[in-house]
């Protein structure tokens, strides 16, 4: 699979009092034409710095953004906004409520990015345009008039979507889409983006929390840990085979009927500090319960195990050399 977007080495530091905060720190991140990316983490791990990054709202620290073949990171941010490549890449925001203007009307909202980004259209072509967003999310026409305040969530979380597709972007950034929304209408909506990226042909990065929504969307996964990716794997096989204790412990969080009884399996001690991170220690040293002497002396890089599988772990092997020890209890790797 051709890639539509490339990040390689990209990080984001910011200064402290006492050093600098690494947000993110040399991530490598392909996403392919067509392809459904799914990004996980504990809050604070840098996913929302990531895809701030990834859509250009921020600016990198150091690395290169590769977007349909051109380096976008070295486009300043105020030139940026009205390059052609702007309209290209699109996002969904977590809250539909907070993210829409509420002296906008549905039609004002849909049709800002085409006064923005688009080429200069007439009235009636921008209805048009307008109206076939709304179309493609299920709204009808008539709802072009109300307010923000006068939409359900689902509602208001459909004209986040026509927002975004309204220019027919090549990626789609979705930030938590629908952890605002009611359980019965996250179902609706996550069917809604899965039907549009079959139609639109769109690539998607989805940001959640929900490892169940991302394994049902995505066909790959990346998971990330203070601010750097730890593993990379199609959503199958990651969640068949995690190669990562830190993979695995999200894993183990899932609530699982079969598991009913058993020892659960709690990571121990806390995340350390992402401010000036001592470079050649693994980032996920001190909760780790396999953890070793080399933990501390050597960094662990993205590496594959698999043709479409990377850890960045010194005791992750491949299916049949020899198996990660005993990570607590009653839990072993396959």
């Amino acid at each position: 699979m051709t890639a539509l977007l490339d990040a390689v080495g990209l990080a984001k530091r910011y200064p402290t009092r006492n050093g600098f905060l690494h947000a993110v720190d040399g991530v490598d991140l392909r996403i392919g034409r067509g392809e459904s990316v799914g990004l996980v983490g504990e809050s604070g791990c840098g996913k929302s710095t990531l895809v701030r990054l990834l859509a250009r709202l921020i600016a990198p620290t150091e690395g290169a953004i590769v977007f349909d073949g051109q380096d976008i990171a070295t486009v300043p941010l105020g030139r940026f906004v009205r390059s052609p490549q702007r309209s290209r890449i699109q996002s969904v925001f977590q809250d539909p409520t907070e993210s829409l203007n509420p002296a906008l009307t549905v039609f004002g909202a849909v049709a800002d990015p085409i006064r923005r980004l688009g080429a200069p259209s007439r009235r009636k072509e921008l209805a048009q345009q307008v109206h076939a967003a709304l179309a493609l999310v299920g709204l009808p026409g008539e709802m072009a008039g109300r307010f923000p305040h006068q939409l359900s969530g689902g509602q208001r979380a459909r004209v986040g979507i026509a927002r975004a597709i309204v220019l027919r972007p090549a990626l789609l950034i979705l930030d938590e889409p629908t952890s605002a929304l009611d359980v019965s209408v996250q179902a609706i909506i996550l069917q809604l983006l899965a039907d549009l990226r079959q139609r639109l042909g769109m690539s998607y990065l989805f940001v959640s929390h929900d490892l169940h929504v991302v394994r049902l969307l995505c066909d790959r996964i990346a998971v990330m840990y203070l601010g750097r990716i730890v593993e990379q794997a199609p959503a199958t096989d990651l969640f068949r085979a995690p190669r990562h204790p830190y993979t695995r412990a999200l894993l183990a969080s899932i609530p699982d009927p079969a598991r009913r009884g058993q020892r659960p399996w709690r990571l121990e001690g806390s995340a350390r500090s992402p401010i000036d991170p001592a470079p050649d220690a693994c980032r996920f040293a001190g909760r780790c319960p396999r953890e070793e002497p080399v933990c501390t002396q050597r960094m662990p890089q993205l590496r594959p195990l698999e043709p479409d599988h990377l850890a960045a772990c010194h005791f992750a092997e491949p299916p049949g050399r020899a198996p990660m020890t005993t990570l607590a209890q009653g839990e072993t790797t396959p």
